[in-house]
């Protein structure tokens, strides 16, 4: 499976969106391997390459135009888009990274508390790979400088805004894989 491939398929060649993508995608997918790596924890290694390119591939239909994005759903279900395009493609593990690795993971009672406009179900990363792209995901935003990786700190601020269930499972997601 070629992930770029994959994304030239849903995104326009030399887009500004596809740019974008690409470049924190790559930063994410660098960020896990690195995670891994330093831990040395067994995993595929070669899916948490593909995968991580992949996580985001469903922006395209959301609209957040601070970031490009010019589609019709809320941002906040790029990740529920991203299964859907990769559930189209046969990729179902790829699909469940895509839909599970938004915030530290989402909990049925986080999208009913919170209203969201998502699947009455939980969707937080199961699989180690799921986790370590979730947690890589963190330090790199897509607005602003998308070149630079987040401090510790700065994330920890971010996942406290959204509640203690997010900050506790970033936590478990750093102890696991936090170098």
């Amino acid at each position: 499976m070629d992930a770029y491939r994959l994304i030239e398929k849903y995104y326009a060649e030399q887009s500004a969106l596809r740019d974008l993508l690409t470049l924190h995608s790559e930063s994410v997918m660098r960020k896990a391997m690195d995670c891994l790596e330093r831990r040395g924890i067994v995993c595929d290694r070669e899916f948490v390459r593909e995968a991580a390119l992949l996580h985001d591939i469903g922006i395209i239909r959301t609209h957040a135009p601070s970031i490009l994005c010019v589609g019709d759903r809320p941002y906040i279900c790029h990740g529920i888009e991203g299964r859907a395009i990769l559930d189209a493609e046969n990729l179902p593990r790829h699909a469940l990274v895509c839909e599970r690795h938004t915030g530290a993971g989402l909990s049925k009672e986080d999208i009913i508390s919170q209203n969201l406009p998502l699947p009455h179900r939980d969707m937080l990363p199961l699989s180690v790979e799921e986790r370590v792209i979730c947690y890589a995901d963190k330090f790199f935003s897509k607005s602003g400088d998308a070149r630079r990786e987040k401090p510790l700190d700065e994330v920890i601020r971010s996942m406290e805004r959204h509640g203690a269930g997010t900050l506790e499972r970033f936590m478990q997601l750093h102890s696991e894989f936090g170098v």
